[in-house]
C-alpha cells in the first residue's frame, strides 16, 4: 500500500506539564517526529500529527505541593509555556491538546468502561504502601527507595531515575514516603489490574516477528534494537498484572460506583490522550477520527524516549487490542538519551538547555538547533550536546557548506544576469551531476521512512557538497569572459541544485527551506541574496557555558540533600554488622553495565558481593581496596549472582560514588561502630 493511500497517525510523547522543555526532550521525541511528518506531508500523505500535555499523575501533584499551589495552576502554567515553545521552535502539531480537557476525561472513562465490561481487568485487594502521617496511599512518585537493579537510592515507585528501569513500589528496597520521609506501612486497598501475563504469547509474536492475528503487521527489522530488547527483557522476565488505577484525587476519576478517591493510572490515561486529541482535531477539521485509528489502511507511529518504551510497545498495545478494532503501532522509534557537556540532563539540578531560553538567546535560529540536534540524534546510543560542538557544526557546516553554496549561486546569478534564471539545455556532464544530487534527495527520503534521521539529514547536506564541488571545479568566475554560454549552463544547474535543496531540506530545516523558496521566487527570477546563516561567535558560546557553570556552582553551594530518615532505636543500629573488608577479586557482571562482582575478605570469610559501582570504578582499580561492608544483610540474587552483603558507598550531589575506607591501616574484619 502506497504512502498516498494510507492514513498516518503520528504521535509524540505527551510531555508532563510540570516543567519546561529542554533539548533532551526535543531530541528524544519531538524533532524526529516533526521531521517524519513534514516529509510525509511533502509527498502528499494524509497525516495527523498528535500531541498534548500530560496533566495527570503524581509528578504533577508533587510539583504543586512543592510550590504551595494547586495541580491546576501548575498544568495551566506549563501547558501554555510548552505549547508556545513548540510553536516558536517550528514543531507543527496538527493538534496540541491536554488531558485535562473534558473530551479526554470522557474518552478515557468510556475506554475504561468498555474494558471493564469485557472483563479485561481483575479487581484485586492488596496491601500497598501508606503514609500514616499524611493518611495517603503512596502511588508511583510518592515513594522512593533503592533500585533493585542499579542500587541507586533515587528510584521512584514507577521508575529508577538513574538506570531507567521500570519499577513497581514493591520492587523498592528500603522505601520511604517522598511526602514525609517516613517509612510507610502496608495497608489494604482495592484496584483494577491489567493481567498482562495473559498476553505474552501474541505480544512476543507481534514484537519479534511483526505478526498480529496471523498477518504481517510490521517489519521488526525496522524497529530499533533498544525497543525490541527492552520489550523482550520484560516479556522474558514474565509479565505481571499491573494496577490501572491509583489512590489519588487528581486525574480521571474511575467511572465505577464505589471507586471514590481513585483515578486512572497515568499510563492508561495518557496514551488514550492520543485518541481524545485525535477526536478533538477531527471534529475541528470535519474528519472522522476513527479513520485514523481503525482499519487496514492506517499506520500508527509513536515517537518517544527510551524511558517510555514498555508503555507504548507493551501496555498500550494490550489495551488497544483488548478494546477491539484499534490498530497497533507499526513502529515505536524510541531514542536513547541526550547528555549535556559531559553530564546527564537534569531538571532538578537545572543542568539543561531550556528550549524557551534558547529561543530568547538565539532569536530566529531555530534551524541551527534543529540541525545540530538531528546531527547528534541519540538514535541507537546516548549522545552528547556541547556548545562548542554546536558552534562548530553551525559555522563549519551550515555556514561554510550550505550557506556558502547558496550565497555563491545567488550573488553570481545577480552579477551576471540581474537575477534572471538562464534557460538552457543540459549536456551529459550536467545531467550526471544533477542525477547524483537527485539520487541523494531520494536516498534522504528513503532514510526518513526508515527513521534514520541523522543519516537522512547528512545525506541531504550532501547535495550542497555536490553543488560546492561543482562550482569549485568549473570556476564560472573564470569562464565568464571566455565562454559566457557555458556559464549560463553552470548557473542554471547550480540553481537546480538550490531548488533540490529547498525541497529536500524542508523536513529538517523548515525556516531555511522557506527562505530558499523566497529566493527562488517560483523560478521566475531570483530575489536578492541574503545570508542563510550567521556565524556563531565565541562570545555567544561563552555566555551559554558560563550559564551552565553558574548553575553547577549554585548546585555545589546549595546541594540537594536527601532528607534525614526517621529516627531508629540504638538497639536497631547495633543489629547492623558493618566491618572493614578487602576486595580480593573483581569482574564485570555480564550484560550489566553498572555491576561489579566482588570477592571480599571480611576477616571471617571470603564472600561474593555484587555492587553497582562499575560506572565509577573499573574492576582492576578496586582490587586491594579497603571497604566498609554490611555483612548481615540477607543474601539475594542480582543478575543470577548471589550477593552476600553490601558495600557501603558515599554519593555526592552529582551522583559520583566513593568508597568509605578507614584512614589508618586496619585489618579485614575490624568492626565499624
Amino acid at each position: 500500500m502506497s504512502e498516498h493511500t494510507k492514513k498516518h497517525l503520528v504521535t509524540a510523547a505527551l510531555p508532563y506539564a510540570n516543567g519546561p522543555l529542554h533539548i533532551g526532550h526535543i531530541a528524544g521525541a519531538y524533532l524526529p517526529a516533526d521531521i517524519y511528518v513534514r516529509y510525509l506531508k511533502s509527498i502528499g500523505a494524509d497525516v495527523a500529527f498528535i500531541c498534548g500535555s500530560d496533566e495527570h499523575g503524581a509528578a504533577i501533584t508533587l510539583r504543586a505541593k512543592k510550590e504551595g499551589t494547586t495541580p491546576k495552576a501548575i498544568v495551566d502554567k506549563y501547558h501554555e509555556l510548552n505549547k508556545q515553545a513548540f510553536s516558536d521552535f517550528g514543531i507543527e502539531f496538527d493538534n496540541y491538546s491536554r488531558t485535562s480537557n473534558e473530551i479526554h476525561h470522557k474518552t478515557a472513562q468510556d475506554f475504561f468502561t468498555v474494558l471493564n465490561n469485557k472483563g479485561v481487568f481483575e479487581k484485586q485487594t492488596t496491601e500497598q504502601y501508606f503514609d500514616e502521617e499524611n493518611q495517603q496511599f503512596l502511588a508511583d512518585r510518592y515513594i522512593m527507595g533503592e533500585c533493585p537493579n542499579c542500587h541507586s537510592d533515587r528510584a521512584y515507585g514507577d521508575q529508577c531515575e538513574k538506570c531507567g528501569s521500570t519499577l513497581s513500589p514493591s520492587d523498592l528496597i528500603n522505601p520511604k514516603s517522598t511526602i514525609s520521609g517516613n517509612t510507610p506501612i502496608l495497608k489494604e486497598t482495592s484496584h483494577w489490574y491489567l493481567p498482562m501475563q495473559k498476553e505474552e504469547k501474541w505480544l512476543t509474536e507481534w514484537i519479534e516477528n511483526g505478526v498480529l492475528d496471523n498477518k504481517i503487521q510490521h517489519d521488526p527489522k525496522l524497529w530499533r534494537n533498544q525497543v525490541i530488547g527492552q520489550c523482550k527483557s520484560w516479556i522474558d522476565g514474565g509479565l505481571q498484572a499491573r494496577a490501572m488505577t491509583r489512590d489519588l484525587d487528581w486525574g480521571v476519576k474511575v467511572p465505577i460506583e464505589g471507586a471514590d478517591g481513585k483515578v486512572l493510572y497515568v499510563w492508561l490515561d495518557a496514551p488514550i490522550g492520543y485518541i481524545s486529541a485525535t477526536k478533538e482535531w477531527a471534529e475541528e477539521n470535519g474528519k472522522n477520527w476513527e479513520d485514523y485509528w481503525k482499519g487496514e489502511d492506517v499506520e500508527l507511529i509513536h515517537f518517544i524516549g527510551k524511558d517510555n518504551i514498555v508503555f507504548h510497545a507493551i501496555i498500550f498495545p494490550i489495551i488497544l487490542k483488548a478494546h477491539g478494532d484499534f490498530v497497533l503501532p507499526t513502529n515505536v522509534p524510541a531514542n536513547e538519551f541526550l547528555n549535556l557537556e559531559g553530564d546527564k540532563l537534569s531538571t532538578s539540578r537545572n543542568w539543561a538547555v531550556w528550549l524557551h531560553e534558547y529561543l530568547e538567546d538565539f532569536p530566529n535560529r531555530q534551524d541551527e538547533l534543529r540541525y545540530v540536534l538531528t546531527s547528534i540524534a541519540p538514535e541507537s546510543k546516548d549522545s552528547e550536546f556541547t556548545w562548542k560542538d554546536y558552534q562548530a557544526r553551525v559555522n563549519n557546516e551550515l555556514v561554510a557548506i550550505l550557506g556558502n553554496f547558496v550565497n555563491r549561486v545567488a550573488v553570481l546569478t545577480h552579477k551576471y544576469y540581474q537575477g534572471e534564471i538562464p534557460q538552457v539545455q543540459f549536456a551529459s556532464e550536467e545531467i550526471d551531476v544533477l542525477g547524483k544530487a537527485k539520487s541523494l534527495a531520494q536516498k534522504s527520503g528513503d532514510l526518513i521512512k526508515q527513521f534514520k534521521f541523522r543519516e537522512a539529514q547528512n545525506t541531504a547536506m550532501g547535495i550542497a557538497r555536490i553543488g560546492n564541488k561543482y562550482l569549485a571545479d568549473v570556476e564560472p568566475w573564470k569562464l565568464y569572459k571566455t565562454d559566457p554560454e557555458q556559464v549560463k549552463v553552470i548557473m542554471a544547474l547550480a540553481i537546480e541544485i538550490v531548488s533540490l535543496l529547498e525541497e529536500t531540506l524542508k523536513p529538517f530545516l523548515p525556516q531555511t527551506s522557506g527562505r530558499l523558496n523566497l529566493l527562488l521566487n517560483d523560478r521566475k527570477k531570483l530575489n536578492n541574496a541574503e545570508l542563510l546563516f550567521q556565524k556563531v561567535e565565541d562570545k555567544d558560546i561563552e555566555v551559554q557555558i558560563k550559564k551552565l557553570a553558574d548553575n553547577k556552582k549554585a548546585n555545589a553551594l546549595e546541594p540537594e540533600k536527601a532528607p534525614q530518615l526517621p529516627s531508629i532505636n540504638f538497639e536497631d543500629f547495633t543489629k547492623l554488622d558493618i566491618r572493614v573488608g578487602t576486595i580480593l577479586e573483581a569482574e564485570k557482571v555480564p550484560k550489566a553495565d553498572k555491576l561489579l562482582k566482588l570477592l571480599v575478605d571480611t576477616g571471617l570469610d571470603e564472600r561474593t558481593v555484587v555492587s553497582g559501582i562499575a560506572e565509577h570504578y573499573s574492576a582492576e582499580e578496586v582490587i586491594g581496596k579497603k571497604v566498609s561492608i554490611l555483612l548481615n544483610l540477607a543474601p539475594r540474587k542480582i543478575r543470577g549472582v548471589e550477593s552476600q552483603g553490601m558495600i557501603l558507598m558515599a554519593e555526592n550531589t552529582e551522583g559520583m560514588l566513593s568508597f568509605i575506607s578507614p584512614e589508618k591501616e586496619v585489618e579485614s574484619g575490624s568492626e565499624i561502630r
